[in-house]
């Protein structure tokens, strides 16, 4: 039985390998890398569950990061229990084999009520008044207030949302990595796992909002190759053998797909007014999409529609191919939560959610009813009436993936949106109720996505060892992860 740690460096690519990644090349070098053919779609929930399964979408049911739940009526995202994953889990089969065999799974998704021995995971509380109190999930339910007390408080706003990946007052631009990577630290000087999978989300953050091409993100590469530094100097002194991967690569974007928008073109869409704002009534609509980065989802509730729907979207531009039931089989992602169909993206598009009509906000907009002057925007006409969480962080309540949440309103001045979040603070610590709307609708910010395979394998995600014998071919379908980690640990 070898000792093993799985280090998930989210967006690592071989193309990222260079002149920023000194520690990570030395590993390939002593080591071997081979690249994977990315999970079907090349989403967090769906790779991972690729990898700690070995099996499909077909078989373990995790067909995107969220889906439709067509008897709640509703879109679920980042759902976090594991009894979502309906296929045996690599730990569960190691245990039978290994006795005494351990499992920590840190920050990998759905966490929760996993079978790990210890887990720790992103877990805000909401108490009844309505506020929103960032902490995380652990078990054995000791382990919170213990790693809470020696590490302190997980930097949650900077493991998503705008001040994820820079500089802020929840950290460095790495805090959220960083803090991660004690813990993994923490668990093995306690604990000594057999198993320890490790979650380093650093890249995806500039890489999204930049562009995995951009200058900036070489930044980005120096720090995530020092905390895999620091992280294999540790393992290598405790004689942990040491996996590197990845869950999919980010490619250059430069489009969004609006499909729910198509949608209410055609009469589809079912949306319903509260409070003055336009909320999607997935129950209702006769179609609608569930996007998630390259992929969307796309949920008939009227049978007779499919090959209307086929057609209208597969006639979108930015629009790769649209599957059915056949296509779905081939790529195993015919499972009952998939849409009936499902469109892929090309890969310099990604879908978006939105769903209402109307322009984002533009820079200095004239109130409604002045006239426009040469090359000036007009102000967003009245039709715009998005729902309130379109301009927050809400990774639950959007029908769909939302991006555009790693940034914050563009035609605001820095002053005037520190003022406002100021503002919103001030009225949290009061005990008011607030909305922290700090969030654009311009889905063209977005430089950076992933979902569909991309069409250079420099751009697909890579595993690494230190063990070269254990890797004999030059590329690894997704699902044969699992069987290269179990080989690890059985040594």
């Amino acid at each position: 039985m070898q000792r093993t740690v799985v280090l998930n460096v989210v967006g690592l690519t071989e193309r990222c390998l260079g002149a920023a990644t000194p520690r990570l090349n030395a590993f390939r070098r002593d080591g071997a890398l081979t690249r994977i053919r990315p999970a079907f779609p090349a989403v967090t929930c769906t790779a991972q569950s690729d990898y700690l399964t070995g099996q499909r979408p077909a078989q373990h049911g995790i067909v995107a990061n969220g889906w439709y739940d067509r008897s709640l009526a509703e879109v679920q995202f980042w759902k976090q229990s594991n009894r979502l994953v309906q296929a045996p889990r690599l730990w569960e089969g190691l245990r039978s084999r290994l006795p005494g065999f351990t499992c920590a799974k840190l920050f990998w998704w759905f966490n929760m009520y996993s079978g790990a021995d210890w887990s720790i995971t992103p877990r805000p509380m909401y108490p009844a008044d309505g506020r929103k109190v960032f902490d995380i999930y652990a078990w054995p339910y000791n382990l919170r207030p213990a790693i809470k007390a020696d590490l302190g408080e997980f930097p949650f706003p900077a493991f998503w949302g705008p001040a994820a990946g820079v500089k802020s007052p929840a950290g460095g631009p790495d805090a959220a990595s960083r803090w991660i990577a004690e813990s993994a630290k923490w668990i093995e000087r306690r604990h000594q796992p057999t198993l320890s999978l490790v979650y380093l989300p650093h890249l995806d953050y500039g890489f999204q909002r930049m562009g995995p091409e951009a200058s900036g993100v070489v930044e980005d590469l120096r720090r995530i190759d020092a905390i895999v530094g620091d992280l294999l100097d540790f393992y290598r002194e405790r004689g942990v053998a040491v996996v590197v991967l990845s869950e999919y690569g980010i490619t250059p974007v430069r489009r969004a797909v609006h499909l729910n928008r198509v949608f209410r073109t055609q009469g589809w869409l079912a949306l319903k007014e509260e409070l003055g704002r336009e909320l999607l009534d997935c129950g209702a609509c006769r179609a609608f999409a569930v996007a998630d980065h390259q992929v969307a989802h796309l949920y008939v509730n009227e049978p007779g529609l499919l090959p209307a729907v086929r057609e209208v979207v597969a006639a979108q531009p930015g629009v790769a191919e649209v599957l059915g039931p056949e296509e779905l089989k081939e790529r195993g992602l015919d499972h009952p939560r998939a849409g009936d169909l499902v469109a892929v993206a090309e890969e310099d598009a990604w879908f978006s959610y939105y769903y209402w009509q109307g322009t984002p906000e533009v820079r200095n907009p004239k109130p409604a009813g002045d006239l426009v002057g040469e090359g000036e925007a007009p102000a967003a006409p009245a039709t715009l009436r998005p729902p309130d969480f379109s301009r927050t962080v809400d990774i639950h309540r959007k029908p769909g993936y939302d991006p555009v949440e790693l940034f914050t309103r563009p035609d605001w001045s820095p002053l005037r949106l520190k003022a406002h979040i100021a503002w919103r603070l001030l009225q949290k610590r009061l005990g008011f109720r607030m909305l922290m709307d700090v969030i654009p609708l311009d889905a063209s910010l977005v430089r950076g996505s992933h979902g569909c395979t991309p069409r250079d394998p420099l751009d697909w995600p890579v595993l690494m060892t230190g063990e070269p014998g254990l890797l004999a071919v030059d590329e690894l379908g997704s699902t044969g992860v699992a069987e290269c980690l179990i080989r690890h640990v059985l040594g």
